[in-house]
């Protein structure tokens, strides 16, 4: 009868010590981590908290809250080698007369990472001698892609349209927030697309939808490093909520080709498609095969219902380097260079 009482509590001073030495282990290593950079050894602040409010910060200044899309560029914001004109649209050269060309995209028609006259929209208009519309909005998904080229067709009647896109846009699809940005969205209704999200609120405050584990451990720069070894901060740091199963927004984005048919019939512009590519493609195979996988899906949809497609892949291969055609994350001069004559290309 003794027996099982006695050893009750050895066990329990067993689990209380190993508790303990990992505590005092991962204390050890928070401050091994902070000594090694030394700034944090005496400042404690949430990286979380940190990350976002630098976001909001940077956002706030580039971008204007939106009802219809959730942000567009803020009408005459200037930076280094950055112009938004008072039309909200990126200054792609000289006015020239004649309908122009509308570009929509995200960051990579954008251009983030290069001047104004170094994105692919800048380098069409140099090859073509026609006006070029820059309206790319960094962090968009396919369906916001597709309802500012509905928006903007309305306003500026161009004579072609480029939709471009990155895999990534399609995947966008399924959600209503996006780095902390609340957005538009689709939903299937009644086998028809129905928007939903709209009006998109503005952006809620940085620490606002901060989660248990981002409040506590968001303070831990031994957490933070293992994260950032592990390339696992943008879903740490980011504030992305979900509201289609993942993998549906192929179906969102191809269902989303029928509305820019309606919108090449309604409007009479030439609708190009173009898929781009993030760099990570060519380091990864398995991540590539699924990019091409998922790009050539969206091609097919829009060729199917009548537009015409770009899928850059084969000619950024073809140059033998192609990783050397990006800064870090997005397009340098010479590869918008390479994008802007495909483009060329087909308008010839």
């Amino acid at each position: 009868m003794n027996k099982p009482r006695a050893q009750r509590p050895e066990w329990l001073r067993r689990i209380v010590l190993v508790a303990s030495a990992v505590l005092m282990a991962l204390v050890s290593l928070e401050f091994a981590v902070r000594a090694s950079t030394w700034g944090y050894l005496f400042v404690y602040p949430n990286f979380v908290l940190t990350a976002r409010t630098v976001l909001a910060e940077r956002d706030g200044g580039r971008y204007v809250h939106d009802r219809e899309l959730g942000h567009v560029p803020r009408a005459g914001y200037t930076a280094a080698g950055t112009t938004i004109e008072a039309d909200g649209l990126r200054r792609t050269g000289e006015q020239v007369a004649g309908a122009p060309i509308l570009a929509v995209g995200d960051s990579f028609t954008y251009g983030d990472e290069v001047n104004d006259g170094q994105t692919w929209p800048a380098q069409l208009q140099l090859l073509t001698g026609r006006r070029v519309l820059n309206a790319g909005v960094s962090g968009y998904g396919f369906d916001q892609i597709v309802l500012r080229a509905e928006q903007l067709a309305a306003k500026y009647k161009p004579a072609v349209i480029v939709v471009s896109f990155i895999a990534d846009d399609i995947r966008r699809t399924e959600m209503r927030r996006l780095w902390s940005a609340d957005k538009p969205y689709f939903v299937i209704d009644d086998g028809k697309l129905v928007l939903r999200g709209v009006p998109v609120p503005p952006r809620a405050d940085p620490g606002s939808t901060m989660n248990f584990w981002q409040w506590t451990l968001g303070y831990s720069h031994l957490f933070d490093f293992i994260l950032r070894r592990l390339d696992l901060l943008h879903d740490w740091y980011g504030d992305h909520k979900r509201v289609q199963a993942p993998g549906t927004g192929e179906h969102f984005s191809c269902l989303l080709t029928e509305r820019l048919a309606a919108l090449q019939k309604q409007s009479g512009a030439k609708v190009i498609v173009m898929a781009e590519y993030d760099p990570v493609v060519w380091d990864d195979p398995a991540f590539a095969a699924e990019q091409q996988r998922m790009t050539k899906g969206l091609l097919d949809c829009a060729a199917k219902n009548g537009l015409t497609t770009i899928d850059s892949f084969d000619t950024l291969a073809a140059t033998g380097a192609p990783k050397k055609l990006y800064v870090t994350w997005h397009m340098s001069e010479p590869g918008n260079r390479l994008i802007a004559g495909l483009v060329a290309e087909k308008l010839r």
